[in-house]
């Protein structure tokens, strides 16, 4: 039996909710961890955080690293110490779409 546009309807509703709930928590957690490495203390471009960000992402999901030796290495010349450092302090700065 096919759900009328009503039930459809209010079912999208609850999902919207439940996921800027998720997002919401989500930002809380980045958010700490970011003040905790001391990156609330930094001035820099939101643009620029954000682009470091990404690079973060790509690096962890297996994007950015290669194979050489049983050894990984970070592409883009940006050493991974220093885009952990820089990147984890993103969400404070951010974009507001969390």
């Amino acid at each position: 039996m096919k759900k009328p546009s009503s039930k459809i309807r209010e079912e999208i509703g609850k999902l919207q909710e439940q996921l800027k709930q998720a997002e919401t928590r989500e930002a809380e957690r980045i958010g700490r961890i970011a003040l905790k490495a001391g990156l609330g203390e930094i001035e820099i471009d939101e643009t620029e955080l954000q682009d470091a960000f990404e690079h973060l992402a790509r690096r962890f999901r297996g994007e950015l690293a290669a194979s050489i030796g049983g050894k990984k290495r970070v592409e883009d010349g940006i050493p991974s110490t220093a885009t952990a450092t820089v990147a984890s302090g993103a969400a404070q700065g951010g974009h507001g779409e969390v």
